[in-house]
């Protein structure tokens, strides 16, 4: 599958071939699904807590005599009946993390891909070189290729200072390197920006 390459000017400079096996395959949604439900589910840190009758401060001394009183029998202040006891089936630290087999994560991410390209919605660029940091270098290059106002996710070939720190204050404007790119990343963005070197660098992830 061809798509036009487009110079920061915003003109169309020639075309290149996305390879069929990753941006032109039949989505899975359900795999997506997964996807998705993981890279949340590892977003949540578990680390809440609470102290069971075991854990709380005092509590070591019978508060009463067991008869005589007309009350109820009670050994221990720290008692979940009482204020300041400890808490029954309370929560624990524990992992939220759902693993997923290499497969299925490759396929949700072709998938996600595959749905970006059929809905138009994958513009690539030739690469981005910036001599210094300068937001407004970005901003001219989004307003070019009406990516302005629109939620868009920049793929970097590699690691290029001056272009993710020039593209960090655009609002909506989101920058990753192409290989590190999530399932959730590309479906949480309406737009794809694509270096053109890029396109390489994430046939490379697949063919691992």
């Amino acid at each position: 599958m061809k798509v036009d390459v487009y110079s920061k000017e915003g003109k169309v400079t020639g075309q290149v071939e996305l390879p069929d096996l990753i941006f032109n395959v039949e989505p899975h949604e359900h795999a997506m699904y997964l996807a998705v439900r993981s890279y949340l589910a590892r977003q949540r840190q578990g680390t809440h807590k609470a102290k069971g009758r075991a854990e709380v401060r005092g509590g070591g001394k019978k508060p009463w005599k067991q008869k005589g009183r007309g009350t109820a029998r009670s050994g221990s202040t720290r008692s979940p009946l009482w204020v300041g006891g400890g808490a029954v089936h309370g929560p624990t630290p524990h992992r939220y993390s759902v693993d997923l087999p290499k497969k299925v994560k490759r396929l949700a991410r072709k998938s996600a891909l595959t749905l970006r390209v059929r809905e138009n919605n994958i513009v690539v660029v030739e690469d981005l070189a910036f001599n210094e940091i300068k937001t407004k270098q970005m901003a001219s290059v989004m307003q070019a290729l009406n990516l302005t106002d629109q939620k868009t996710l920049q793929l970097l070939p590699t690691s290029n200072e001056n272009v993710y720190m020039s593209s960090r204050n655009i609002d909506r404007l989101t920058t990753q390197v192409a290989d590190k790119v999530s399932t959730y990343d590309i479906l949480s963005n309406k737009k794809i920006l694509v270096h053109k070197s890029a396109i390489d660098v994430i046939a490379k992830t697949f063919a691992e």
